[in-house]
């Protein structure tokens, strides 16, 4: 995409939290250079996660665009991991944000299909674009209910909240090079954006 004269290290903050509710909220952001401005779009987000999704788990998981929406699948059969409804835009001030509705899928209570949401956003803020992926009101299976026990705690802890993490985490970072040459360096902090107990 092209290449910043001066590469700086950037941010990329994080945040995993349960929440009161026993949903799962989490969050991570880069914040890159205005000029990127133009470039960036919450449709060019998705496409770019949703491929590096399939790359990362060698196929493992390969999302699906469907009539209805998106499936994250298992391997080439009809399983879908987490599915969602066909993405909702939106543009308010210096904000456009996607929002994909979680709706169903194997990993998702069965219970609490009709809530959750996954979100691009691309924010012009003071000192850059902001780049954020945010999952929130997620209520995973391997939590089992609104009340987890310690074990199902950890075993989320260090599965599939672990996993998530690393996805989005090294996806920002890779679009950062992408951006600004295989040089651009990039460091993980911890971020705090709502209350609850860390994952």
């Amino acid at each position: 995409m092209g290449d910043e004269q001066i590469v700086t290290e950037r941010e990329i903050a994080c945040q995993q939290v349960l929440m009161e509710d026993s949903s799962v909220f989490s969050v991570q952001w880069l914040t890159v250079s205005r000029s990127y401005l133009l470039r960036l779009t919450p449709d060019l987000l998705l496409e770019r996660y949703l491929s590096y999704i399939r790359r990362f788990t060698l196929s493992l998981i390969r999302p699906q665009v469907c009539p209805g929406g998106i499936e994250f699948r298992l391997l080439a059969t009809a399983t879908s991991l987490i599915s969602f409804t066909g993405p909702v835009r939106r543009h308010e001030g210096r904000e456009e944000s996607l929002t994909l509705h979680i709706c169903g899928g194997v990993l998702v209570q069965p219970n609490q299909c009709d809530r959750g949401e996954l979100s691009f956003v691309v924010e012009e803020a003071d000192d850059g674009v902001k780049l954020i992926l945010r999952l929130a009101e997620f209520c995973p299976l391997l939590l089992g209910s609104r009340t987890p026990s310690r074990p199902r705690k950890w075993l989320y802890r260090f599965t599939q909240a672990y996993l998530h993490k690393v996805v989005t985490v090294r996806f920002l970072a890779r679009l950062y090079r992408e951006l600004a040459g295989e040089g651009a360096c990039v460091r993980v902090v911890r971020a705090s954006v709502r209350q609850g107990e860390n994952l």
